[in-house]
């Protein structure tokens, strides 16, 4: 499990290490608030084994805030 979290091409995907992270940190509390998984076969996966999975399934992805402009 841990070995797909180091796997170059999902963290690339995600934009870099932090980016990760932040994702993970995100859908993870989603989840444990109840958010419904986005795919389909979630029988005995824990909540990171999940999320990791829908990353790789390109079915969530981080969005990032727009900053504030000096207007």
């Amino acid at each position: 499990m841990i070995d797909n979290l180091k796997n170059e091409e999902i963290i690339n995907k995600c934009g870099g290490k932090f980016k990760l992270t932040s994702l993970i940190q995100k859908r993870l509390r989603e989840l444990v608030k109840g958010s419904r998984p986005l795919i389909e076969d979630t029988e005995g996966k824990t909540m990171l084994e999940i999320v990791v999975q829908e990353i790789k399934e390109d079915k969530i992805a981080l969005e990032l805030e727009d900053a504030p402009t000096d207007e």
